[in-house]
Protein backbone atom coordinates (compact mmCIF):
# COMPACT_ATOMS: atom_id res chain seq x y z
CA UNK A 1 0.00 0.00 0.00
CA UNK A 2 2.85 2.39 0.87
CA UNK A 3 4.64 1.44 -2.33
CA UNK A 4 1.55 2.29 -4.41
CA UNK A 5 1.13 5.67 -2.72
CA UNK A 6 4.80 6.58 -3.38
CA UNK A 7 4.42 5.68 -7.05
CA UNK A 8 1.33 7.93 -7.39
CA UNK A 9 3.16 10.92 -5.83
CA UNK A 10 6.05 10.46 -8.24
CA UNK A 11 3.69 10.55 -11.22
CA UNK A 12 2.03 13.77 -9.91
CA UNK A 13 5.39 15.54 -9.36
CA UNK A 14 6.58 14.58 -12.85
CA UNK A 15 3.39 15.91 -14.41
CA UNK A 16 3.67 19.20 -12.51
CA UNK A 17 7.27 19.69 -13.67
CA UNK A 18 6.27 19.11 -17.29
CA UNK A 19 3.47 21.67 -17.03
CA UNK A 20 5.81 24.27 -15.49
CA UNK A 21 8.35 23.74 -18.28
CA UNK A 22 5.74 24.28 -20.97
CA UNK A 23 4.53 27.47 -19.29
CA UNK A 24 8.07 28.80 -19.00
CA UNK A 25 8.73 28.19 -22.69
CA UNK A 26 5.52 29.94 -23.64
CA UNK A 27 6.45 32.95 -21.48
CA UNK A 28 9.91 33.24 -23.04
CA UNK A 29 8.45 33.10 -26.60
CA UNK A 30 5.90 35.78 -25.81
CA UNK A 31 8.61 38.04 -24.39
CA UNK A 32 10.72 37.61 -27.57
CA UNK A 33 7.79 38.53 -29.78
CA UNK A 34 7.15 41.65 -27.64
CA UNK A 35 10.81 42.78 -28.02
CA UNK A 36 10.71 42.24 -31.79
CA UNK A 37 7.51 44.26 -32.04
CA UNK A 38 9.07 47.07 -29.98
CA UNK A 39 12.10 47.11 -32.30
CA UNK A 40 9.84 47.36 -35.34
CA UNK A 41 7.86 50.21 -33.80
CA UNK A 42 11.07 52.03 -32.76
CA UNK A 43 12.36 52.06 -36.36
CA UNK A 44 10.50 55.01 -38.12
CA UNK A 45 9.33 54.76 -41.66
CA UNK A 46 10.77 57.17 -44.28
CA UNK A 47 8.82 60.44 -44.66
CA UNK A 48 9.53 60.77 -48.38
CA UNK A 49 11.05 58.92 -51.25
CA UNK A 50 13.47 61.34 -52.91
CA UNK A 51 16.19 61.60 -55.51
CA UNK A 52 19.42 63.41 -54.65
CA UNK A 53 22.17 65.25 -56.44
CA UNK A 54 25.48 66.95 -55.74
CA UNK A 55 26.88 70.32 -56.74
CA UNK A 56 27.63 70.30 -60.47
CA UNK A 57 29.78 72.80 -62.41
CA UNK A 58 28.12 74.86 -65.16
CA UNK A 59 28.89 77.99 -67.16
CA UNK A 60 26.52 80.71 -65.93
CA UNK A 61 26.23 84.34 -67.02
CA UNK A 62 27.33 86.93 -64.46
CA UNK A 63 24.69 89.63 -64.16
CA UNK A 64 24.53 92.95 -62.35
CA UNK A 65 21.06 93.68 -60.99
CA UNK A 66 19.67 97.22 -61.09
CA UNK A 67 16.44 99.15 -60.60
CA UNK A 68 15.26 102.62 -61.46
CA UNK A 69 12.80 104.80 -63.35
CA UNK A 70 12.14 105.20 -67.04
CA UNK A 71 12.46 108.86 -67.98
CA UNK A 72 12.49 111.05 -71.06
CA UNK A 73 15.93 111.32 -72.65
CA UNK A 74 15.41 115.07 -72.97
CA UNK A 75 12.19 116.96 -72.30
CA UNK A 76 11.55 120.38 -73.87
CA UNK A 77 9.34 123.01 -72.26
CA UNK A 78 7.34 124.92 -74.87
CA UNK A 79 6.06 128.29 -73.67
CA UNK A 80 4.69 131.53 -75.03
CA UNK A 81 6.74 134.60 -75.91
CA UNK A 82 3.70 136.70 -76.77
CA UNK A 83 2.72 138.80 -73.75
CA UNK A 84 -0.91 139.47 -72.92
CA UNK A 85 -2.46 137.83 -75.98
CA UNK A 86 -5.48 135.53 -76.08
CA UNK A 87 -4.91 131.90 -77.04
CA UNK A 88 -7.11 131.28 -80.07
CA UNK A 89 -6.20 127.72 -81.20
CA UNK A 90 -4.66 124.59 -79.68
CA UNK A 91 -3.80 122.05 -82.36
CA UNK A 92 -2.25 119.15 -80.41
CA UNK A 93 -2.92 117.08 -77.34
CA UNK A 94 -1.02 114.77 -75.01
CA UNK A 95 0.41 111.77 -76.84
CA UNK A 96 0.47 113.40 -80.29
CA UNK A 97 3.57 112.93 -82.40
CA UNK A 98 4.78 116.25 -83.83
CA UNK A 99 7.42 117.36 -86.32
CA UNK A 100 9.92 120.15 -85.99
CA UNK A 101 8.30 123.47 -86.98
CA UNK A 102 4.73 122.18 -86.69
CA UNK A 103 2.19 124.75 -85.43
CA UNK A 104 1.06 123.67 -81.96
CA UNK A 105 -1.03 126.70 -80.94
CA UNK A 106 -2.05 130.13 -82.29
CA UNK A 107 -2.65 133.39 -80.39
CA UNK A 108 -5.02 136.10 -81.56
CA UNK A 109 -2.92 138.36 -83.81
CA UNK A 110 -5.26 141.22 -84.79
CA UNK A 111 -3.77 143.65 -82.28
CA UNK A 112 -0.21 142.77 -83.24
CA UNK A 113 -1.03 143.06 -86.95
CA UNK A 114 -2.44 146.55 -86.38
CA UNK A 115 0.65 147.62 -84.49
CA UNK A 116 2.80 146.23 -87.30
CA UNK A 117 0.89 148.29 -89.85
CA UNK A 118 1.44 151.38 -87.71
CA UNK A 119 5.16 150.63 -87.55
CA UNK A 120 5.33 150.23 -91.31
CA UNK A 121 3.68 153.63 -91.77
CA UNK A 122 6.12 155.19 -89.34
CA UNK A 123 8.99 153.63 -91.27
CA UNK A 124 7.67 155.05 -94.55
CA UNK A 125 7.33 158.49 -92.95
CA UNK A 126 10.86 158.31 -91.56
CA UNK A 127 12.18 157.31 -94.96
CA UNK A 128 10.54 160.36 -96.60
CA UNK A 129 11.86 162.68 -93.89
CA UNK A 130 15.35 161.30 -94.42
CA UNK A 131 15.10 161.85 -98.17
CA UNK A 132 14.14 165.53 -97.64
CA UNK A 133 16.84 166.09 -95.04
CA UNK A 134 19.46 164.47 -97.26
CA UNK A 135 18.54 166.74 -100.19
CA UNK A 136 18.72 169.85 -98.00
CA UNK A 137 22.09 168.83 -96.63
CA UNK A 138 23.40 168.22 -100.14
CA UNK A 139 22.38 171.70 -101.34
CA UNK A 140 23.87 173.29 -98.24
CA UNK A 141 27.20 171.66 -98.94
CA UNK A 142 27.15 172.97 -102.51
CA UNK A 143 26.36 176.55 -101.41
CA UNK A 144 28.92 176.54 -98.62
CA UNK A 145 31.83 177.23 -101.00
CA UNK A 146 30.05 180.25 -102.54
CA UNK A 147 29.41 181.88 -99.17
CA UNK A 148 25.62 181.97 -99.59
CA UNK A 149 25.17 180.03 -96.34
CA UNK A 150 27.10 180.32 -93.15
CA UNK A 151 28.89 177.37 -91.64
CA UNK A 152 26.32 177.26 -88.85
CA UNK A 153 23.43 176.92 -91.29
CA UNK A 154 25.21 174.20 -93.21
CA UNK A 155 25.82 172.32 -89.98
CA UNK A 156 22.12 172.51 -89.11
CA UNK A 157 21.14 170.88 -92.43
CA UNK A 158 23.73 168.11 -91.96
CA UNK A 159 22.52 167.47 -88.42
CA UNK A 160 18.91 167.27 -89.61
CA UNK A 161 19.97 164.65 -92.16
CA UNK A 162 21.68 162.53 -89.53
CA UNK A 163 18.69 162.86 -87.19
CA UNK A 164 16.29 161.70 -89.91
CA UNK A 165 18.54 158.76 -90.67
CA UNK A 166 18.56 157.73 -86.97
CA UNK A 167 14.78 158.01 -86.81
CA UNK A 168 14.50 155.72 -89.83
CA UNK A 169 16.71 153.11 -88.14
CA UNK A 170 14.60 153.31 -84.99
CA UNK A 171 11.39 152.96 -86.98
CA UNK A 172 12.75 149.94 -88.80
CA UNK A 173 13.76 148.34 -85.46
CA UNK A 174 10.23 148.85 -84.13
CA UNK A 175 8.84 147.29 -87.29
CA UNK A 176 11.13 144.27 -86.92
CA UNK A 177 9.98 143.90 -83.34
CA UNK A 178 6.35 143.93 -84.42
CA UNK A 179 7.08 141.37 -87.13
CA UNK A 180 8.75 139.13 -84.54
CA UNK A 181 5.83 139.55 -82.16
CA UNK A 182 3.44 138.60 -84.96
CA UNK A 183 5.51 135.47 -85.64
CA UNK A 184 5.37 134.62 -81.92
CA UNK A 185 1.60 134.35 -82.08
CA UNK A 186 2.22 130.94 -83.73
CA UNK A 187 3.75 128.41 -81.28
CA UNK A 188 6.00 125.97 -83.16
CA UNK A 189 7.47 122.60 -82.16
CA UNK A 190 11.21 123.01 -81.48
CA UNK A 191 11.97 119.39 -82.45
CA UNK A 192 10.44 116.08 -83.44
CA UNK A 193 8.86 114.25 -80.55
CA UNK A 194 5.73 113.39 -78.60
CA UNK A 195 3.66 115.77 -76.47
CA UNK A 196 3.94 114.60 -72.84
CA UNK A 197 1.98 117.39 -71.10
CA UNK A 198 -0.39 120.19 -72.05
CA UNK A 199 -1.52 123.19 -70.01
CA UNK A 200 -2.73 125.36 -72.93
CA UNK A 201 -6.42 126.33 -72.81
CA UNK A 202 -8.27 128.11 -75.60
CA UNK A 203 -9.31 131.62 -74.56
CA UNK A 204 -6.67 132.08 -71.88
CA UNK A 205 -4.71 135.35 -71.83
CA UNK A 206 -1.21 134.38 -70.86
CA UNK A 207 1.91 136.31 -69.83
CA UNK A 208 5.21 135.80 -71.59
CA UNK A 209 7.08 132.69 -70.44
CA UNK A 210 3.99 130.67 -69.48
CA UNK A 211 4.44 126.96 -70.29
CA UNK A 212 1.97 125.53 -72.80
CA UNK A 213 3.34 122.06 -73.60
CA UNK A 214 6.09 119.61 -72.70
CA UNK A 215 7.73 117.59 -75.44
CA UNK A 216 9.78 114.37 -75.22
CA UNK A 217 12.41 115.02 -77.84
CA UNK A 218 12.48 112.40 -80.60
CA UNK A 219 10.07 110.32 -78.44
CA UNK A 220 13.22 108.88 -76.90
CA UNK A 221 13.20 107.23 -73.48
CA UNK A 222 15.97 106.07 -71.18
CA UNK A 223 16.23 103.89 -68.09
CA UNK A 224 18.01 105.63 -65.21
CA UNK A 225 19.06 102.65 -63.15
CA UNK A 226 20.68 102.60 -59.71
CA UNK A 227 23.64 100.24 -59.29
CA UNK A 228 25.65 99.62 -56.12
CA UNK A 229 29.08 101.22 -56.00
CA UNK A 230 30.77 97.80 -55.75
CA UNK A 231 29.27 96.67 -59.08
CA UNK A 232 29.40 100.02 -60.87
CA UNK A 233 32.98 99.35 -62.01
CA UNK A 234 31.81 96.28 -63.95
CA UNK A 235 29.64 98.36 -66.27
CA UNK A 236 30.84 100.04 -69.45
CA UNK A 237 29.06 101.95 -72.25
CA UNK A 238 27.80 99.67 -75.00
CA UNK A 239 26.78 96.75 -72.77
CA UNK A 240 23.33 95.23 -73.25
CA UNK A 241 20.69 95.61 -70.57
CA UNK A 242 17.57 93.48 -70.15
CA UNK A 243 14.84 95.59 -68.59
CA UNK A 244 11.60 94.19 -67.16
CA UNK A 245 8.78 96.71 -67.17
CA UNK A 246 6.05 96.96 -64.56
CA UNK A 247 3.76 94.99 -66.87
CA UNK A 248 6.32 92.17 -67.07
CA UNK A 249 7.21 92.91 -70.69
CA UNK A 250 10.95 92.58 -71.42
CA UNK A 251 12.84 95.33 -73.26
CA UNK A 252 16.46 95.31 -74.40
CA UNK A 253 18.47 98.51 -74.11
CA UNK A 254 22.05 99.71 -74.49
CA UNK A 255 24.09 101.28 -71.72
CA UNK A 256 24.95 104.81 -72.89
CA UNK A 257 26.65 106.43 -69.93
CA UNK A 258 27.78 105.74 -66.37
CA UNK A 259 27.42 108.65 -63.95
CA UNK A 260 30.75 109.96 -62.61
CA UNK A 261 29.43 110.27 -59.03
CA UNK A 262 27.87 107.98 -56.42
CA UNK A 263 25.10 109.15 -54.12
CA UNK A 264 26.51 109.60 -50.60
CA UNK A 265 23.24 108.55 -48.96
CA UNK A 266 22.42 105.36 -50.87
CA UNK A 267 25.94 104.50 -52.10
CA UNK A 268 24.41 103.82 -55.49
CA UNK A 269 25.41 105.24 -58.84
CA UNK A 270 23.24 106.06 -61.85
CA UNK A 271 23.62 104.48 -65.26
CA UNK A 272 21.74 105.67 -68.34
CA UNK A 273 20.33 103.05 -70.70
CA UNK A 274 18.88 103.95 -74.10
CA UNK A 275 15.58 102.16 -74.74
CA UNK A 276 14.05 101.42 -78.15
CA UNK A 277 10.72 102.89 -79.16
CA UNK A 278 8.23 100.59 -77.45
CA UNK A 279 4.53 101.05 -76.81
CA UNK A 280 4.80 99.27 -73.44
CA UNK A 281 7.40 101.65 -71.96
CA UNK A 282 6.20 104.92 -70.44
CA UNK A 283 8.10 107.77 -68.86
CA UNK A 284 7.78 107.60 -65.09
CA UNK A 285 7.56 103.79 -64.92
CA UNK A 286 9.63 101.86 -62.38
CA UNK A 287 11.57 98.98 -63.89
CA UNK A 288 14.07 96.32 -62.90
CA UNK A 289 16.72 94.75 -65.03
CA UNK A 290 20.22 93.38 -65.28
CA UNK A 291 23.42 93.74 -67.27
CA UNK A 292 25.38 90.74 -68.53
CA UNK A 293 29.03 91.36 -67.71
CA UNK A 294 30.49 87.92 -68.53
CA UNK A 295 30.31 84.20 -67.76
CA UNK A 296 31.89 82.06 -65.06
CA UNK A 297 32.22 78.37 -64.19
CA UNK A 298 30.21 77.91 -60.99
CA UNK A 299 28.88 75.07 -58.86
CA UNK A 300 25.14 74.76 -59.26
CA UNK A 301 22.03 72.93 -58.07
CA UNK A 302 18.56 72.66 -59.60
CA UNK A 303 16.40 75.55 -58.43
CA UNK A 304 13.88 73.01 -57.12
CA UNK A 305 16.46 71.93 -54.52
CA UNK A 306 16.63 75.41 -52.94
CA UNK A 307 13.92 76.67 -50.61
CA UNK A 308 13.50 80.41 -49.93
CA UNK A 309 12.38 81.10 -46.38
CA UNK A 310 12.50 84.28 -44.28
CA UNK A 311 14.80 85.94 -46.77
CA UNK A 312 17.37 83.10 -46.73
CA UNK A 313 18.06 80.08 -48.94
CA UNK A 314 18.11 76.51 -47.63
CA UNK A 315 18.79 73.01 -48.98
CA UNK A 316 18.24 69.57 -47.40
CA UNK A 317 21.38 67.45 -47.20
CA UNK A 318 21.02 63.69 -46.72
CA UNK A 319 23.13 62.72 -43.71
CA UNK A 320 23.76 59.55 -41.68
CA UNK A 321 20.90 57.08 -41.26
CA UNK A 322 19.19 58.69 -44.30
CA UNK A 323 18.09 61.67 -42.24
CA UNK A 324 17.96 65.13 -43.83
CA UNK A 325 19.82 68.11 -42.38
CA UNK A 326 18.69 71.63 -43.18
CA UNK A 327 21.60 73.72 -44.51
CA UNK A 328 21.60 77.46 -45.09
CA UNK A 329 23.41 78.28 -48.34
CA UNK A 330 24.59 81.34 -50.23
CA UNK A 331 23.17 81.55 -53.74
CA UNK A 332 24.48 83.26 -56.85
CA UNK A 333 23.27 83.86 -60.40
CA UNK A 334 20.56 81.78 -62.04
CA UNK A 335 20.28 80.41 -65.56
CA UNK A 336 17.36 78.33 -66.73
CA UNK A 337 16.60 75.79 -64.01
CA UNK A 338 20.05 76.02 -62.39
CA UNK A 339 21.18 78.25 -59.52
CA UNK A 340 24.75 78.81 -58.38
CA UNK A 341 25.71 77.88 -54.80
CA UNK A 342 28.68 79.81 -53.46
CA UNK A 343 28.76 78.55 -49.86
CA UNK A 344 27.07 76.59 -47.10
CA UNK A 345 27.62 72.96 -48.23
CA UNK A 346 30.45 70.76 -49.47
CA UNK A 347 30.80 69.91 -53.15
CA UNK A 348 30.26 66.20 -52.38
CA UNK A 349 27.17 66.64 -50.21
CA UNK A 350 24.05 64.78 -51.32
CA UNK A 351 21.15 67.20 -51.61
CA UNK A 352 17.45 66.46 -52.07
CA UNK A 353 16.43 67.52 -55.57
CA UNK A 354 12.74 68.32 -55.09
CA UNK A 355 9.90 68.26 -52.60
CA UNK A 356 11.93 70.21 -50.06
CA UNK A 357 8.84 72.09 -48.93
CA UNK A 358 7.48 68.85 -47.39
CA UNK A 359 10.60 68.08 -45.34
CA UNK A 360 11.63 69.06 -41.84
CA UNK A 361 15.03 68.97 -40.25
CA UNK A 362 15.74 65.39 -39.08
CA UNK A 363 13.20 63.64 -41.29
CA UNK A 364 14.20 60.16 -42.52
CA UNK A 365 14.02 59.72 -46.31
CA UNK A 366 14.45 56.91 -48.80
CA UNK A 367 16.87 57.69 -51.64
CA UNK A 368 15.75 56.05 -54.87
CA UNK A 369 18.23 57.48 -57.38
CA UNK A 370 20.92 60.08 -57.87
CA UNK A 371 20.54 62.74 -60.55
CA UNK A 372 23.07 62.66 -63.41
CA UNK A 373 25.93 65.13 -63.72
CA UNK A 374 25.60 68.41 -65.60
CA UNK A 375 27.60 69.33 -68.70
CA UNK A 376 29.94 72.04 -67.32
CA UNK A 377 30.13 73.81 -70.69
CA UNK A 378 26.48 74.82 -70.57
CA UNK A 379 24.01 76.32 -68.15
CA UNK A 380 21.53 73.46 -68.09
CA UNK A 381 17.94 73.48 -66.94
CA UNK A 382 17.00 71.59 -63.78
CA UNK A 383 16.42 67.85 -63.83
CA UNK A 384 13.12 66.16 -63.27
CA UNK A 385 12.88 64.11 -60.08
CA UNK A 386 10.29 61.86 -58.49
CA UNK A 387 9.10 62.77 -55.02
CA UNK A 388 6.26 60.75 -53.51
CA UNK A 389 4.88 59.72 -50.17
CA UNK A 390 5.95 56.26 -49.06
CA UNK A 391 3.17 53.71 -48.71
CA UNK A 392 1.99 53.19 -45.17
Amino acid sequence: MKRKTRHTLLIVVTTLCSIMGVMTALAIGSAGETLDSAKVQASPRPALTVSVTTLQPAMLPIRVRAHGNIMAWQEASIGTEADGLRLAEVNVNVGDLVRRGQVLAVFASAKVAAELSQSRAATTEARATLAEAAANAQRARQLQDGGALSAQQVQQYVTAERTAQARLHASRAVERGQRLRLAQTRVLAPDDGVISARSATVGAVLPAGEELFRLIRNARLEWRAEVSAAELVKLKPGQLARVTLASGAPVEGTLRKVAPMVDMQTRNGLVFVDLPADDAARAGMFAQGDFEVGVARLLTLPQSAVLQRDGFSYVWQVGPASRVIQKRVTVGPRAGERIAISGGIDATAQVVVAGVGFLSDGDRVRVVQESPAVDPAQAVSGFGSVVSRSAP
